[in-house]
């Protein structure tokens, strides 16, 4: 677990509400930080190649290469082709889930309830497979290009008898994570409540996005020597480059 390692310029800043989704291309060389406004946060990310986007986010070789089932800072996001489509380079809550997925209508409705757009209007109960599939239309992706998510900000354990269980409370006000990107990787993403968040009440929790360009990769510096296969990994990127 690190704090960021300078104060740098801001280039831009949204807020996607709780229940909102965006996507976008984080562009080479370019930090991105995801802070929890309120605390419990949850997001539920995508990433592929911004040039190719049949290269993607692969959870299994992140997590097994890295030697590790949690997620945190000085680990990269692998893609299926063994090059780093981001790196966590800063982290204030310590623990990322790999394991939760997301939830489809179906399944939001028989955990909070209906729901609906005729008696809530904005307020609806969203769910995230189609909220990550609204944003993948706008970059010609469908349904077969869902991918596995890691859920930002949040926390799933392991028992003795391989049971999942999830940790309220992992992330607090003001806590955030920062992803690096050494090749311009399109992320997608929804802000809406852990698939094992045992709350019974649909109160997904807003998240801020703030942008700020890196003049030096090293920032990554803690990324490229947490494990040798790192920075084999940021070889492999680097040579889209040559």
């Amino acid at each position: 677990m690190t704090a960021s390692l300078a104060l740098r310029p801001t280039l831009y800043e949204e807020t996607v509400p709780g229940g909102g989704h965006t996507s976008f291309v984080l562009k080479r060389g370019q930090l991105l930080r995801l802070t929890d406004l309120e605390g419990g946060a949850n997001v539920s990310l995508m990433l592929l190649n911004a040039e190719e986007k049949s290269e993607r986010l692969n959870l299994p070789d992140t997590l097994k290469c890295q030697h590790t089932a949690r997620l945190t800072a000085g680990h990269c996001l692998y893609s299926d082709m063994g090059r780093v489509l981001a790196a966590i380079t800063a982290d204030t809550c310590g623990w990322h889930d790999s394991f939760g997925g997301v939830l489809n209508a179906e399944e939001t409705r028989e955990k909070y309830g209906e729901g609906r757009y005729q008696e809530l209007r904005n307020g609806f109960f969203r769910n995230g497979t189609d909220n990550l599939l609204v944003e993948m239309g706008k970059w010609n992706l469908n349904l077969q290009d869902l991918l596995m998510v890691l859920n930002l900000f949040s926390k799933v354990t392991v028992d003795s008898d391989g049971c999942f269980h999830f940790e309220p409370g992992n992330s607090r006000a003001g806590d955030y994570v920062e992803l690096y990107a050494p090749m311009d990787t399109l992320v997608v993403l929804t802000t809406l409540p852990h698939p094992m968040d045992p709350n019974p009440e649909y109160a997904p929790k807003p998240v801020r996005l703030s942008w700020s360009k890196v003049e030096s990769d090293g920032i990554s510096i803690l990324c490229r020597t947490s494990r040798p296969e790192n920075g084999r990994g940021f070889h492999n990127t680097e040579r889209l480059f040559i």
